[in-house]
């Protein structure tokens, strides 16, 4: 029997959030609280981040809307 291992989902750290998609932390919080912006996970204590599937989409989604 083969056994199968799933890759963990690729993460996005702040600085790259902050790098790609170019609005303030707190407008971001703001859109995640509204459902409009992919939700973060809380990797640790005092650090979160973003699955980068997620955010690809979301970004994708925009350039598709203009």
């Amino acid at each position: 029997m083969a056994h199968h291992r799933t890759l963990p989902p690729e993460l996005i750290l702040s600085a790259e959030i902050m790098a790609r998609v170019p609005y303030s932390s707190n407008h971001l919080r703001r859109l995640e609280a509204q459902g409009d912006f992919p939700s973060r996970v809380r990797i640790g204590a005092n650090r979160v981040a973003w699955l980068r599937d997620e955010v690809e989409q979301w970004l994708t989604e925009r350039m598709e809307g203009r």
